[in-house]
């Protein structure tokens, strides 16, 4: 395995003093399994927020609920399949009674790397369906709920990618669907009056199970070594050449969430060393 995915080092949470981070409030995590959603659970639990974890994966589910219990935080897994729909409303009516839903972070992803002219739609559906359509019906469910809080407060949370920004060869269908998900994020601050917001992340590469799965393919589609993908593609329009981790990602999902970010509405943060914005 050339890229690992790090133990969760609770001491590289960050941790905030707001007051709706408390247990009272429901923050709905989706690809609670693994990587980055994993660390967002985790990270939400820690900040005292009644975490719900969804994913198809019940086994490593289980194992994100108990590291966030162990870590002192409250969470609760529900095995979810998010291509479902009545899978869907079954968790959010549940993530409902469990205290007052007021964050969201659509997480959830998988990659496949082919071209246009080859990709195979069932697989194209599948990312749709899994990448954009469940974030925007897990969003269009929850806002509700988040309109009947005391303050009218919501925040959603979509984990786009510098691949919202810019398109690399042999991704199309993840590169539609990050682009998506920022649209739907500007979108849904556009309806939110400023109370319900909602923002993206965008990183380069991080430290995870979908960033090593697709280091084989990116080789063979491209002609290169493994360990050339790692070095001239995943890492080299990055002026820091080593990846995030899981929990530098959910840090920025924390902030975006919390009072200090009330400004970013239909806002990017975009942490990606510098792949983007400098040559």
């Amino acid at each position: 395995m050339l890229i690992k995915e790090p133990e969760i080092n609770y001491e590289e949470t960050l941790m905030i003093n707001d007051k709706n981070f408390n247990t009272a409030n429901v923050c709905i995590v989706t690809g609670s399994g693994t990587g980055i959603g994993r660390a967002v659970a985790i990270a939400a639990a820690k900040n005292r927020l009644m975490t719900i974890g969804l994913d198809i994966n019940e086994t490593e589910g289980r194992k994100t609920q108990k590291i966030a219990r162990d870590s002192g935080g409250q969470m609760v897994f529900i095995k979810t399949d998010l291509c479902n729909d009545e899978d869907i409303q079954t968790a959010v009516q549940e993530a409902g009674k469990l205290g007052q839903i007021k964050y969201l972070a659509n997480v959830a992803g998988i990659q496949h790397i082919n071209s246009v002219e080859d990709f195979p739609m069932e697989k194209y559906d599948l990312m749709q369906r899994l990448m954009l359509r469940a974030p925007f019906l897990l969003s269009k469910l929850v806002i509700p709920y988040m309109k009947k809080s005391p303050d009218r407060i919501g925040v959603i949370a979509n984990m786009a990618s510098i691949h919202g920004h810019i398109c690399t060869m042999n991704k199309p269908a993840y590169n539609i669907t990050k682009f998506g998900l920022r649209a739907l994020s500007q979108s849904i601050s556009a309806e939110g009056n400023g109370e319900i917001r909602s923002f993206t992340v965008s990183t380069g590469f991080v430290r995870t199970p979908l960033a090593e799965k697709q280091i084989e393919a990116q080789a063979e589609q491209r002609g290169i070594s493994k360990e050339d993908v790692i070095k001239n593609v995943m890492m080299g329009k990055s002026r820091i050449k080593e990846m995030m981790t899981p929990m530098e990602a959910a840090n920025l999902i924390i902030f975006g969430f919390s009072h200090h970010s009330r400004y970013l509405v239909g806002g990017d943060l975009l942490f990606d060393g510098g792949c983007v914005l400098t040559y």
